[in-house]
């Protein structure tokens, strides 16, 4: 059962909201927790390739990025270049620098979604507002099925999806591995004008071949001569190769267990029996009871001090 934003907000109007939140949730978290206990990514499935000793900085990626997603550029640093702190609602990718404190290490990375084979946004999702493409991979989100819960935001180990907060009807924003383009058989936008190939797209088994190809070709030359993402969470579908420590790249270090594994089993049984979503309703449903008569006393203090009941 599927059940969009609107059909949850008119079931909620007309006092079927239990029907409504018990029926979405125990439907969409369970598949999403279904899905997570057997994550398996199919022989399409796709990723990048980030070779940190190659990037040279230059945010022709987070350019891209911008442009074929239709983003806002994020100038709001000066007003002129496109530079943004972080990761946010016009920004999918971004290129960050390490320098250690004495200057003699330094590196540049680039961030983004992970694309999690076992993705702890998906499972989070009580109404399937973020799903993971059977064939390729890719986490994208449909803001049909989004209520604006924000606990992929929560749950995601490597602080990834952003809230848009400027519209009047928010967005989750995360990189989709340009899910447009692959549609048309095209690579993201950002791999493809990498002048230093820095970044590189195909199938994920073939990116880790080529990662360990790497590794073997120069010894001492990668951090402990490994692939960031080939276990991390249970594995990730962009990859990392550095010559200083992932931490430093600020990289999370969410371990080998991915997160629904490791905790949303549990949720499992609280779902199966719709406790949670009766415990979430009776909070609704007493806090609306609370503002309503917090408003209907406002209003009688008003009557009495004018006159006048205030206009609905």
């Amino acid at each position: 059962m599927e059940i969009t934003r609107r059909d949850l907000l008119q079931k909620i109007t007309t006092g079927g909201a239990a029907i409504a939140v018990g029926g979405a949730v125990s439907a969409a978290t369970l598949t999403g927790i279904a899905q997570a206990e057997e994550a398996k990514l199919s022989p399409q499935a796709v990723g990048m390739l980030y070779d940190a000793t190659r990037c040279i900085g230059c945010q022709t990626c987070v350019v891209a990025c911008t442009k074929a997603n239709d983003l806002t550029p994020d100038i709001r640093r000066d007003q002129l270049h496109q530079e943004p702190g972080d990761l946010n609602s016009n920004t999918k990718t971004i290129i960050k620098l390490y320098k250690s404190n004495d200057g003699k290490e330094f590196s540049y990375v680039k961030q983004q979604c992970m694309h999690c084979i076992d993705p702890a946004c998906v499972s989070a999702c009580m109404f399937g507002g973020l799903k993971k493409d059977e064939k390729t991979g890719a986490v994208s989100w449909n803001g049909k099925f989004c209520v604006g819960c924000r606990y992929c935001e929560i749950a995601c180990p490597f602080n990834v999806p952003k809230f848009g907060w400027e519209g009047f009807n928010p967005k989750i924003v995360k990189c989709e591995f340009c899910k447009e383009r692959l549609a048309k058989g095209v690579q993201p936008a950002c791999t493809e004008v990498c002048p230093k190939k820095a970044v590189i797209f195909g199938p994920r088994e073939e990116l880790m071949k080529e990662a360990k190809l790497r590794i073997a070709a120069s010894p001492g030359k990668y951090f402990e001569n490994r692939v960031f993402g080939e276990h991390e969470a249970g594995g990730t579908q962009v990859l990392y190769l550095s010559h200083v420590a992932f931490d430093k790249l600020g990289l999370a270090q969410p371990g080998d267990e991915s997160v629904p594994h490791k905790y949303l089993k549990w949720q499992k049984r609280l779902y199966s029996y719709l406790v949670l979503p009766a415990g979430l309703y009776a909070v609704l449903v007493g806090s609306i009871r609370k503002n309503w008569k917090d408003h209907e006393e406002h209003m009688e203090e008003e009557e009495k001090e004018t006159g006048l009941r205030p206009q609905l």
